[in-house]
């Protein structure tokens, strides 16, 4: 179940189940243990509905009964890049979705002056170019991060980009979408503003500490 929104790149997977997970991560009173089996189910969730466009070939089976043409994926193979740190609590949920996928690391920390992006670590597959790319962190805030992200993708030979994320605040929304109109978003909730630190309002905090019981 989505939602549309004001962006035509932009789907909010609204699944009551989602919505009732979601809120429960917001709780301040969550705790970590609790907070990354929310994270991890999530991203199952918003992966199950990013792949909906995956094509499909006909193939013949035989079954207990009859043979009979049926559908299986077309072949194409996906990598999922986590933005380091937080990203990395997404990841598990998908590989049960999609145990093939590789898996690659960008690690961004966000200047806290600038409140821009600054590249520390990019281990990509060698094959980038021939995946489809899940690019995913558990918040879009400003959207730098993303940008960067996308843009070291690109430049290792990535085409197909989607980006999951648990929550964004439309000023992250049209970052991405001034440095990258042709990258698809996924989120959980689209939420108010950014706050004058960079947060996002309501938000659920850092993610990055929640996950990992850090202050």
């Amino acid at each position: 179940m989505t939602a549309k929104t004001a962006w035509d790149n932009v789907t909010v997977v609204d699944h009551p189940l989602v919505q009732h997970k979601l809120s429960i991560m917001r709780d301040e009173k969550t705790g970590a243990k609790e907070f990354r089996e929310l994270v991890k189910e999530l991203a199952m969730l918003m992966a199950y509905e990013a792949t909906r466009s995956f094509q499909l070939v006909d193939t013949v089976v035989q079954t207990p009964v009859t043979e009979t043409t049926t559908k299986v994926l077309a072949g194409k193979k996906v990598a999922v890049i986590p933005i380091l740190r937080a990203g990395l609590g997404m990841v598990d949920g998908i590989l049960e979705l999609i145990p093939a996928a590789k898996v690659g690391h960008v690690g961004l920390y966000r200047d806290p002056e600038t409140l821009r992006p600054v590249e520390y670590y990019c281990k990509l597959p060698e094959d980038i170019g021939e995946r489809d790319v899940l690019i995913v962190d558990p918040m879009l805030a400003t959207g730098g991060s993303a940008c960067a992200a996308v843009q070291f993708l690109r430049e290792r030979g990535a085409k197909e980009i989607n980006l999951l994320v648990l929550i964004a605040a439309p000023e992250g929304i049209e970052e991405v979408r001034s440095c990258c109109d042709d990258v698809n978003i996924y989120t959980c909730a689209i939420d108010s503003h950014l706050n004058d630190h960079g947060y996002i309002v309501p938000g659920l905090g850092d993610a990055g500490d929640r996950l990992f019981g850090t202050k």
